[in-house]
């Protein structure tokens, strides 16, 4: 059972750099956080699209062999982690496609909350899916000549999506970067000495000296082309802004800047904000590595407790081949964190991690802390309570799965065994980021979904479909043209 959320995926893509496969190999790698089921990457010289894609880790599906037969100046990436789709080859992305506008790739983070709606009508018009992923259905948008009986363009396409989508976006002379107007995925834009880049997150253009330029608006299309950077707003009229939370407590990683504010900085702030909300008279402030280090840091700065590593993450897990059994218990747990006993034997151990979705690691952590001696154990978390599930792109479970939605903060203290639980008020959260409440989306925390989604939808129903062969064929198309804006 996962205990920890998943994020759907991250995007990379580079425009006009004779290294571009190798560029965004190095950027898959710094997004490697964001999705470890699959990657891929797709490259353009102008005229032909070269693809590799894999399941696992990047540096076990790229090698120094692959990517110099990625051959091209323009290349778009994507890291997978499934939220709809199941993990299968089939649903790795960047997806390509040729048709009568072109080829056209697209690596997609997000879910679209339309996305049976929209695939029930493509394929009530002959359109034959070859994935069960929502970014498919993007394409086949973006694919159409005509819609409504005018032109399709970009705009047009875009428009007929809801839900969270930050996409990368490659045509065969140009490099598009496109967010949703709530703009709930980041999605930001880099300069190379020769070429532009696209990033899900900023740590991405560190790695590779690439200088960061700005954050793609909510709503905006960005066309790269030789011509330099084209910015269109597809959604003129005002739009509640979105930007999921979870991003900043969790997902991003913590060398980031999102929206003008680094993640680090944002993570320790909420600790100390834990520490001014509730005052703990304790020996130790301990984080659970990884996820709860810098709200622990701020804890312990703030509150002027002494901060330990008690415990020592092993970084090389992978895999078992054998199951867990009574000779070796609590293995899943153990084998992850080991706790060193001496740090908390007879001590006041506050804990501090970022989330608590399911509690059974939680209840283990505290287990492993008490049978070391610990005198009293006080959990702390560094956001509210998950009280509903997210549409829009995590795989937090359904209702009935989350802890705190079917428990009071007292029910779920008594099965951690903690002395006391703590969460981050909603207000204290956001406070920390310095950003205005409005512009986020608390949805799992407090159930008010920006964009309206029908629970009733089965998406389940698009993942049961069997896909229709193994490629997306290889049919040229006579008409070659541009992605068309208006």
């Amino acid at each position: 059972m996962q205990n920890y959320p998943k994020h759907y995926c991250g995007v990379f893509g580079v425009f006009g750099h004779p290294n571009a496969a190798e560029l965004t190999y190095y950027g898959l790698y710094a997004l490697q956080h964001r999705g470890q089921e699959s990657a891929g990457i797709v490259t353009s010289d102008g005229k032909v699209f070269r693809e590799h894609k894999g399941m696992g880790l990047v540096p076990q599906i790229f090698n120094g062999e692959i990517l110099h037969g990625l051959v091209g100046d323009n290349a778009i990436g994507h890291t997978r982690y499934s939220t709809t789709g199941s993990s299968h080859i089939r649903n790795a992305q960047p997806l390509t496609v040729d048709c009568a506008r072109g080829r056209l790739a697209i690596a997609h983070n997000g879910n679209l909350t339309n996305a049976a709606q929209l695939r029930e009508e493509l394929e009530a018009r002959g359109q034959i899916f070859q994935t069960t992923v929502d970014s498919e259905i993007i394409l086949h948008l973006l694919a159409q000549p005509h819609m409504s009986g005018t032109d399709n363009s970009l705009v047009q396409s875009i428009r007929r999506l809801e839900g969270a989508y930050s996409l990368a976006i490659m045509t065969e002379t140009e490099l598009i970067g496109v967010r949703d107007p709530q703009g709930f995925r980041p999605l930001c834009i880099g300069k190379l000495d020769t070429g532009y880049v696209l990033s899900s997150e900023t740590c991405a253009l560190d790695l590779i000296h690439a200088k960061f330029v700005r954050d793609v608006a909510p709503g905006e299309i960005v066309v790269i082309s030789k011509n330099g950077i084209e910015s269109v707003q597809a959604f003129p009229e005002q739009t509640r802004r979105a930007f999921c939370m979870f991003e900043y407590v969790y997902f991003a990683r913590p060398d980031s800047n999102i929206n003008g504010r680094n993640v680090y900085q944002t993570r320790v702030e909420m600790g100390r904000q834990l520490a001014r909300e509730f005052p703990i008279e304790a020996d130790l402030v301990v984080p659970v590595p990884d996820s709860g280090v810098y709200a622990a840091l701020g804890y312990a700065e703030e509150s002027e407790i002494p901060y330990e590593m008690a415990f020592i993450r092993n970084h090389y897990v992978g895999r078992s081949f054998l199951q867990p059994s009574q000779l070796i218990r609590d293995f899943n747990v153990r084998v992850k964190l080991n706790l060193i006993g001496d740090l908390v034997t007879g001590k006041r151990v506050i804990i501090v991690d970022d989330s608590i979705v399911r509690g059974t690691t939680c209840r283990a952590r505290v287990k492993t802390l008490k049978e070391a001696g610990a005198k009293e154990v006080h959990v702390l978390v560094s956001c509210p309570p998950h009280m509903h599930p997210c549409v829009y792109g995590i795989d937090f479970p359904d209702r009935n799965k989350l802890m705190a939605a079917n428990n009071s903060v007292d029910e779920i203290r008594q099965y951690l065994n903690a002395d006391s639980l703590h969460y981050l008020s909603p207000e204290g959260m956001v406070k920390a980021t310095r950003l205005p409440q409005s512009g986020f989306c608390t949805a799992c925390w407090d159930g008010n979904y920006p964009v309206a989604y029908d629970p009733t939808t089965n998406k389940e129903s698009i993942e049961r479909r069997k896909c229709r062969g193994e490629g997306l064929g290889d049919t040229l198309a006579k008409e070659r043209r541009q992605i068309k804006l208006f």
